[in-house]
């Protein structure tokens, strides 16, 4: 097929049919059906997908497809698998830089509630401490205390820092130490980052100022909060 058109057209046209197939496949759920397109699109950049779960198949595979619509803008990005409770950065090309388990919002849920980064923290709900998903253009900035963070969603008050063991009857360090997600739910929405990766890596991709960062849903399909019109088809064979 790639000998009969341009590399141009034959981009354009792959990426045609890894979106039509693929979009389904990035939930965050294994999905068996789909074994063969991450296979192919591993190969394609000289990864083994037979190395890694779900857990790492699902940011692989939506990282390619930030990479081939270019969707990061030409800066470094970050995914975070709320299921898997991991978060995963690479640079503006693509390239894995490295993961870590995170904590992540106590609820199960992909949308904040409205006006909730103006409440104060008591009269926040337990149903309502939820980690929305996303697309956001996060940036550098700091809290109320002073703490240099990256916002990820400045109105809902959602940021990713360093993890905070102030209260000890939540076990934090304790609970990115097990290798099970399911104690990782427990903050009021942000992203807490264990404090060696976030200096080494975390503030490497913030490196200009901002990052990108996708948050794979948990309730609902993926591409209904990556809108399929954001995705640059004509962009990833042209420039």
């Amino acid at each position: 097929m790639a000998g009969t058109m341009g590399s141009s057209a034959f981009l354009r046209w792959r990426w045609l049919v890894i979106s039509a197939v693929a979009w389904p496949a990035l939930t965050l759920a294994p999905v068996p059906q789909h074994t063969a397109l991450w296979t192919a699109v591993f190969a394609e950049r000289g990864m083994d997908a037979s190395t890694g779960g779900a857990a790492t198949r699902v940011p692989r595979g939506t990282a390619d497809w930030v990479v081939l619509s270019r969707d990061n803008d030409g800066l470094p990005f970050i995914v975070i698998d709320k299921v898997a409770a991991e978060l995963h950065v690479f640079d503006a090309a693509g390239t894995f830089l490295g993961a870590t388990p995170v904590l992540l919002g106590a609820a199960s849920g992909d949308q904040s509630v409205p006006g909730i980064g103006e409440r104060p923290l008591a009269t926040i709900m337990p149903h309502e401490k939820t980690t929305p998903a996303g697309r956001f253009v996060a940036e550098r900035g700091r809290n109320l205390k002073g703490e240099d963070i990256m916002w990820v969603d400045y109105d809902a008050a959602v940021s990713l820092h360093r993890v905070r063991a102030t209260n000890p009857h939540e076990h934090r360090l304790e609970r990115l130490a097990t290798a099970t997600p399911l104690d990782n739910r427990i903050s009021f929405g942000c992203i807490n980052v264990p404090a060696k990766f976030y200096d080494a890596e975390i503030e490497r991709a913030f490196a200009g100022g901002h990052a990108i960062v996708y948050i794979l849903p948990e309730t609902r399909p993926a591409f209904s909060v990556f809108d399929r019109s954001s995705v640059r088809l004509a962009a990833a064979g042209s420039r």
